[in-house]
């Protein structure tokens, strides 16, 4: 359902349609959005996608992390978002590789154990279509991130929670936080990409 930027069709002297952004009304269905939720955790996903030996694309993905919403349907640029993520929850499906990621060549997980995220702006573009910015922050280091999101619909479930759902991508480079580790091929290249695919798959719950 295209919430926000309706497009309103005028005609002009000569008969031709126009057509042209009209203010923003306020969906009804939108505005009962409205509030505080917490992400769900068990109906949630947080991964990861990085290039292998220039050849391929292994995935991971956060297995504990906590995370709030705010939904404003009247002013979409009043929602905010707040994540915290257990970095020793890291599962790529490979014990060893989880291992050296946690370990001093990559996230450092005895002295830096939180990944966080907190936003700074929310913009509706149109249809489902939003975009949120913020702080980023890994291994000490703050970087702003943009996440395009695309509104899933919202639900009440079968347990009578009101629920929304948002699908979301973004891309970062490792090395901007001081993830520079790396190992050279030799038919030339690197072992792991430094732009790494964030991948958000998100289903929060209304706060009674």
């Amino acid at each position: 359902m295209g919430i926000f930027g309706r497009k309103t069709d005028t005609t002009d002297t000569a008969g031709t349609t126009l057509t042209t952004d009209a203010p923003a009304a306020v969906n009804p269905e939108l505005a009962a959005l409205s509030g505080d939720y917490t992400i769900d955790p068990s109906h949630t996903s947080i991964g990861f996608v990085a290039r292998h030996a220039m050849v391929t694309n292994v995935k991971g993905k956060f297995l504990d992390f906590s995370g709030t919403l705010h939904l404003d349907g009247s002013d979409p640029s009043k929602s905010t978002a707040s994540l915290d993520v257990t970095m020793d929850s890291i599962d790529t499906g490979s014990a060893d590789r989880d291992g050296h990621l946690k370990s001093a060549d990559f996230f450092k997980t005895d002295e830096f154990p939180t990944m966080t995220f907190r936003s700074t702006k929310a913009e509706a573009l149109g249809g489902d279509d939003y975009r949120i910015t913020g702080d980023l922050q890994i291994l000490g280091v703050t970087r702003p991130l943009t996440i395009d999101l695309e509104f899933n619909g919202a639900a009440k479930d079968p347990f009578g929670n009101d629920r929304v759902g948002f699908e979301g991508k973004a891309e970062i480079l490792r090395s901007e936080f001081g993830l520079s580790w790396n190992a050279a091929l030799e038919t030339g290249g690197v072992l792991i990409s430094d732009k790494i695919k964030l991948n958000f798959d998100i289903s929060a719950i209304k706060n009674v």
